[in-house]
């Protein structure tokens, strides 16, 4: 296993840590190499995504997943009470497109709506904060930035938050470790400890479950529900997958399929209760059914447009769509997961999980 092209300030803080400590857990591994204050893959700014990027996302394809996902947040505000200082809180913003698509669109198609929001983004690294200042500054009277999660009222939501989050490795009954061989980095299986393998996810959740006063979180990911699969990490570079985690360290993204069940154990842990789970082709299906005039009305976003620009805008759209939906695009490769507080449990389902199976049993959870 080769640490060819990674960060080498980087490389040699790790391997100088497991010289001082011996083995230590991936989930150790993991944080430095996307999360460390300088040279983190995610920390320093690196991350790039999109078609110059590293990967793709729901909102690298354009604007339109932002528009759907406004009329998801509206209903949520209208099923509260149309209450006063609605907050959205978004954790892992990246660049700040998707708040930037969010409250464009509340502007132009929901005036009342966009009148009574406020949008506040968890970011501790200076370097991103900056980057979403920028592109959010038409909004900076909207805009909030916090470190940590604080008490709100709203939804919190997160487009691929969870499965960056570091995890342990489990197999066979061992975990896989992280030492040395000479000057390379291998796995050495040792013992299983007691933590649970994505405990760092776990724990955000019951931060969650503290903060929020009533509404909804919504987590769009990839994963698994019914077992625990634990040692699925992907590493991907310039689109590229790589074969091991120690090729390219603070300069390639590492991810792991997201445990549903064990997240929606942890949500009702807490009094969260789990409001629909249901793959990204479903979900967003259910938000233009429910509303059929909504693609129309993103195309020309209220503006006055020439007939062939909004054509134009149309034929886009359409193809942002097919690659959200399809299921050999984004459509199957992504589950959304809502969890509620304080909500009535008789209020009718979210749009976005209109055809949704009942959630506990998609899970793998008897009640």
């Amino acid at each position: 296993m080769n640490t060819q092209n990674g960060n080498l300030e980087l490389i040699s803080l790790i391997r100088a840590e497991i010289e001082k400590r011996g083995q230590v857990s991936f989930a150790w591994f993991m944080e430095q190499a996307l999360y460390h204050p300088e040279h983190g893959y995610y920390s320093s700014g690196r991350c790039a995504i999109g078609r110059k990027g590293d990967y793709f996302t729901n909102v690298s394809i354009g604007p339109l997943f932002g528009q759907l996902m406004l009329a998801q947040f509206a209903e949520i505000w209208e099923q509260l009470g149309k209450i006063d200082n609605f907050v959205i809180v978004e954790q892992g913003a990246h660049d700040g497109q998707f708040a930037r698509d969010v409250l464009q669109s509340a502007r132009a198609r929901a005036p009342e709506f966009f009148e009574s929001l406020r949008y506040r983004i968890i970011e501790p690294f200076a370097i991103l904060r900056e980057g979403q200042s920028q592109i959010l500054e038409p909004f900076r009277d909207k805009i909030e930035w916090r470190n940590s999660l604080e008490p709100f009222t709203g939804v919190h939501f997160s487009n691929e938050l969870l499965d960056a989050m570091p995890v342990r490795l489990i197999s066979r009954g061992m975990e896989k470790l992280v030492g040395l061989q000479g000057d390379r980095f291998v796995f050495i299986e040792g013992p299983l400890s007691n933590t649970a393998f994505n405990q760092v996810a776990l724990d955000w959740i019951d931060n969650l479950a503290a903060n929020l006063q009533r509404g909804y979180v919504v987590a769009i990911d990839y994963g698994h529900s019914g077992d625990e699969l634990q040692g699925d990490i992907q590493v991907r570079a310039q689109h590229r997958r790589l074969d091991s985690p120690f090729e390219k360290i603070g300069h390639a993204d590492i991810t792991i399929h997201v445990d549903w069940t064990s997240i929606a154990h942890r949500a009702e842990a807490n009094e969260l209760r789990v409001a629909g789970l249901t793959d990204q082709h479903h979900f967003l299906t259910g938000i233009i059914s429910t509303w059929p005039d909504l693609l129309q009305a993103c195309a020309s976003n209220s503006t006055a447009l020439s007939r062939r620009a909004l054509t134009n805008a149309d034929r886009k759209n359409k193809r942002a769509l097919q690659t959200l939906l399809h299921p050999e695009m984004l459509g199957r490769a992504f589950q959304v997961l809502a969890l509620a507080k304080n909500v009535d449990a008789c209020a009718p389902r979210l749009a976005g999980f209109k055809f949704a199976h009942e959630p506990y049993s998609a899970l793998g959870i008897t009640r």
